[in-house]
């Protein structure tokens, strides 16, 4: 299977700006498409996403020079190439790029090439992408995180803390898990109703807060639990995206809507006592992603009670996840495809992750589409957990169905992920 043709297309993702999609064609008639995601909360450390940045178009985020990218320069130097080797094809497009974070061709383009590459294979095997990539042996389906309420810059800024999320490790199916996600998600909606409080919802689907307090959100959500008839701790965990890069400077935490400003040791006294207080196993970007003592400090503190997980800290880089091991903070990596721009760089960075002893966390983005691909890609490389978004918007939506029915599919060989038992 050689690549005959390759095309990329403006489009729009679940926010309406403007995404790249990619279509490949290959000689033997077969063809993928990816859509490419976009994130709002960014890390410094990622890959480029090139934009066109000319006000009158779009507002500046059209990506018609990518696409350009794709259909003059991609297009020309692949047509021909060997499609199963998927390795040395994103090889050769990092070394058309010639950068070290794809600024030339942009992280956009040559991700966009990539899966759409992958897809077109799958395809002319007429097998799922989890098998091709994964083999036989892909079965493992994931435990969710499921956001029920969204604060940050995904919600206005109101509340610093990004998501507020559950895992349902009562759950013994994903299925299972998924009804447990629809009870809580809509006794939280009730909640939000009995206080006369707007049940709008934020970039990733959950409920946009209108308090002032980050922890009342904390409140809400265990209450949530408990009246949905689920025992906090055994039937359902809570899970926090703290993203804090966004509300760091000159060394500060500063919760705005609290009028709070904490170093780093204040700052992780907070997170203990919502630990010590509420059903929480898991949090991530608890500190900074380029404050290394304050990770080392919370590693220290809470490293043996709760899941640590590094997103902007580690950006899907193999070198970055190897000196946070080194560096002995975290335990867990969250897996972001546009993070680092092609798909044998993302295995990579999972293949890492877990040889330093560090769980996977594949996640979606807050500007997401309605490809699937992350979804076969957790099932590739069993990673055991998935973060998606809410129980509302299509774009959320479509990947939880996907993992219904391969889980389906898969009948009595599927195996469902608890690593929180």
């Amino acid at each position: 299977m050689k690549i005959e043709h390759i095309h990329g297309r403006q489009v729009f993702d679940s926010r309406g700006n403007p995404t790249i999609e990619v279509n490949v064609l290959l000689d033997s008639g077969a063809k993928g498409r990816s859509i490419v995601p976009s994130g709002a909360s960014t890390g410094i450390h990622e890959a480029l996403e090139l934009r066109d940045n000319d006000p009158n178009k779009f507002l500046g985020k059209s990506v018609y020079r990518a696409i350009d990218h794709v259909n003059n320069i991609l297009r020309k130097e692949l047509r021909g190439f060997n499609a199963f080797s998927q390795r040395k094809l994103d090889e050769r497009m990092i070394e058309i790029d010639g950068t070290d974070n794809k600024c030339n061709l942009g992280a956009n383009a040559i991700l966009g090439v990539s899966i759409a590459t992958a897809q077109a294979v799958a395809n002319g095997l007429n097998i799922p992408l989890y098998n091709y990539l994964g083999g036989e042996g892909a079965n493992v389906l994931p435990m969710p995180m499921i956001q029920m309420i969204g604060g940050g810059i995904h919600a206005g800024n109101v509340i610093e803390v990004q998501d507020f999320m559950i895992i349902p490790v009562g759950a013994r199916t994903f299925s299972g898990a998924m009804e447990i996600a629809f009870n809580v998600y809509n006794s939280t909606r009730k909640i939000f109703q009995n206080r006369n409080l707007i049940t709008a919802v934020s970039d990733e689907g959950g409920f946009w807060p209108q308090f002032r307090s980050n922890e009342t959100a904390l409140t809400f959500l265990t209450e949530a639990i408990e009246n949905a008839g689920y025992i906090p701790f055994k039937d359902v965990s809570i899970a926090l995206d703290i993203a804090s890069s966004h509300f760091y400077a000159d060394d500060v935490y500063n919760f705005s809507s609290e009028k709070k400003q904490m170093t780093a040791e204040q700052f992780i006294d907070v997170q203990e006592s919502w630990i010590n207080k509420y059903p929480i196993i898991s949090l991530e970007d608890s500190c900074a992603e380029d404050d290394w003592e304050g990770w080392i400090q919370l590693s220290d503190r809470l490293g043996d009670k709760v899941q640590l997980i590094g997103d902007d800290l580690f950006t899907t880089s193999v070198d970055r996840i190897k000196k946070g091991f080194e560096s002995k903070v975290a335990n867990a990596v969250l897996i972001k495809m546009n993070q680092i721009g092609t798909l044998t760089e993302t295995l990579d960075a999972i293949d890492i992750t877990r040889k330093v002893g560090y769980r996977p966390v594949i996640s979606a983005r807050s500007g997401e589409t309605e490809d699937t691909t992350l979804v076969h890609l957790c099932l590739a490389t069993n990673s055991g957990q998935i973060k998606i978004g809410s129980m509302a918007r299509s774009e959320r939506l479509i990947k939880y169905n996907e993992l219904l029915r391969i889980e389906e599919i898969l009948g009595n060989k599927a195996s469902f992920a608890n690593p929180f038992k």
